[in-house]
């Protein structure tokens, strides 16, 4: 054995179990395996989870609001302030940029990240090549998938059809979407197509920004049947992702209800992004502002596959974060009337095994035998308050190697008796 990690708590009403890594996996996982390596780490009772996995997240777009934040806080805003800023990108702003979010996110326990950089007349494909860099760089510490994505749109940004061929030519593991941003539904469509057509050329999966406005009014933002009709015809089930989807909260019930349905009997999965979808969404509303994000609850009762993500960190999109998944999590949580044991149980499986189904990693991902030895040890003691305690990361494993630590320690004073 390489590794152990003793006295871990894996459910609240199971005893303390060991667990053994040799060769980078999982070899076993018992109450006392009897095995013995070169490192132990006693856990002493602290919950230990799979690596937490980000499916989507905009690495080249981080820590732009510095330069230059959203005034009007609203999607067009968001993606005009960057249209902008991208004219200056340089290979190595977007990696220094780029590196810095990567290793917060390590510290936070990801083990995974799905990343979608913009491929389109504006950029070129600077961001996909400096992600395909940092894929290497940091190998061994996080997996990195890059999704070719066209945030101008298809039609709308001639020339972007060739630039996301040639992203996948180069290396690039997803080929991504943008279907509302385009002029007509007609081409929204059109966009939807080509994606498919490019996700069969290459063999690859689709990761589509979907339905992102408060409601379905404008037929651009309710093509979720559209996409899954498509996801069945072309017999890609398991292997399309849909991201935002806000516009869903906002349909009639049943007509809401028909949609989740066909997702689900497609194997389309969501993914909320709640972070960047509270803060651009309902900014037109005077009262009852609408909460912007994907009905959860809803999205679970009718089998959809789900994760969530950070999607974007302080830039024009979503002004703050620190890829933190279980902040984002408990605030998934807060905003989605989610809370009770069950529940934030269902939040945490998000991050974690139903992340890893929408990447196409659930083969090997877990706390069996077998299963890569990607894992972190947190410093609650209870698996059903990881969520609330927003824990220190004590120990990040990738691989079977610990890749980041946090050791905090606090201290009272003894009580002054005046």
């Amino acid at each position: 054995m390489d590794l152990i990690l003793r006295n871990a708590r894996l459910a609240d009403d199971a005893p303390l179990t060991d667990i053994a890594i040799a060769g980078g996996l999982i070899v076993d996982v018992s109450v006392d395996g009897g095995h013995s390596a070169p490192e132990e780490i006693d856990c002493a009772g602290r919950v230990v989870i799979p690596g937490l996995i980000e499916s989507h997240l905009h690495l080249d777009k981080a820590l732009l609001d510095r330069e230059k934040p959203n005034r009007d806080g609203t999607l067009a805003g968001a993606i005009a302030v960057t249209g902008e800023l991208k004219r200056d990108f340089t290979a190595e702003n977007v990696r220094a940029r780029a590196s810095q979010v990567i290793e917060q996110a390590i510290g936070n326990g990801t083990t995974a990240i799905r990343a979608h950089p913009d491929v389109d007349p504006i950029v070129g494909l600077l961001g996909v090549d400096v992600l395909l860099g940092l894929r290497e760089d940091y190998r061994g510490l996080v997996d990195l998938q890059i999704v070719a994505f066209p945030q101008e749109g298809i039609f709308k940004a001639p020339g972007t059809l060739e630039l996301l061929r040639e992203a996948l030519q180069r290396g690039a593991d997803v080929i991504g979407g943008c279907a509302y941003n385009e002029n007509s539904l007609a081409e929204c469509h059109a966009h939807i197509e080509a994606v498919f057509d490019l996700a069969e050329e290459f063999g690859v999966p689709a990761d589509i920004h979907a339905d992102f406005a408060d409601d379905a009014a404008d037929p651009r933002f309710a093509l979720a049947d559209y996409i899954a009709e498509n996801t069945v015809r072309r017999r890609m089930a398991g292997r399309v992702a849909l991201g935002h989807m806000t516009s869903l909260a906002g349909r009639p019930v049943a007509e809401r209800r028909s949609t989740l349905a066909r997702l689900a009997d497609a194997g389309v999965a969501v993914v909320p992004l709640p972070a960047t979808d509270l803060h651009l969404g309902g900014r037109s509303d005077g009262e009852n502002v609408r909460r912007g994000v994907a009905p959860v609850r809803d999205l679970w009762e009718a089998g959809v596959t789900c994760a969530y993500s950070s999607n974007n960190v302080r830039n024009a999109f979503t002004p703050y974060g620190n890829a933190d998944l279980l902040d984002i999590g408990l605030l998934l949580a807060q905003t989605s009337h989610l809370s009770g044991h069950a529940d934030l149980a269902r939040v945490l499986d998000m991050a974690t095994h139903s992340a890893a189904k929408v990447v196409g990693i659930s083969a090997n991902y877990g706390i069996q035998p077998g299963c890569a030895a990607n894992l972190v040890v947190l410093s609650t003691r209870c698996v059903a308050d990881v969520l609330l305690d927003r824990p220190d990361r004590c120990f990040v494993i990738k691989n079977g190697r610990v890749v980041a630590t946090t050791v905090r320690t606090t201290r009272l004073k003894e009580p002054s008796h005046a």
